[in-house]
């Protein structure tokens, strides 16, 4: 999986969001609100944050949240060290398919240290 494949499981979270947006206004909405204030800087970092939400995309086999929360945490200032550690708690936790769910971690790393010259 390439930069460009990586994009298109960001794009399709984006369009899925349009959509349900759309046809389930009510719920999107007060989703929305209820991730706003959950994100919202209080005891935790964003950075900490989107490393406990990759963890838990990795244990749960969520590709598209694996990729989102590889984004955001980076964007947030993560480390690749952070992100594969936080892979790890995940494996810790869930175990062996955990495991195979860092495959897409290390893509979406390469990926994005590809897309900001980090090669």
């Amino acid at each position: 999986m390439d930069c460009e494949d990586v994009q298109i499981k960001l794009k399709e979270i984006e369009e899925l969001l349009d959509k349900l947006g759309k046809e389930h206004p009510k719920e999107i909405s007060a989703f929305s609100r209820f991730l706003r204030e959950v994100v919202d800087n209080k005891a935790l970092t964003t950075r900490e944050k989107e490393l406990i939400a990759l963890a838990l995309g990795i244990a749960q086999g969520c590709e598209w949240c694996i990729y989102l929360h590889t984004q955001k945490a980076l964007e947030a200032g993560a480390k690749k060290e952070e992100l594969i550690e936080a892979g790890l708690v995940a494996v810790l936790m869930a175990g062996g398919p955990a495991l195979m769910h860092l495959i897409p971690l290390m893509k979406a790393i390469d990926a994005f240290e590809k897309e900001h010259g980090k090669e």
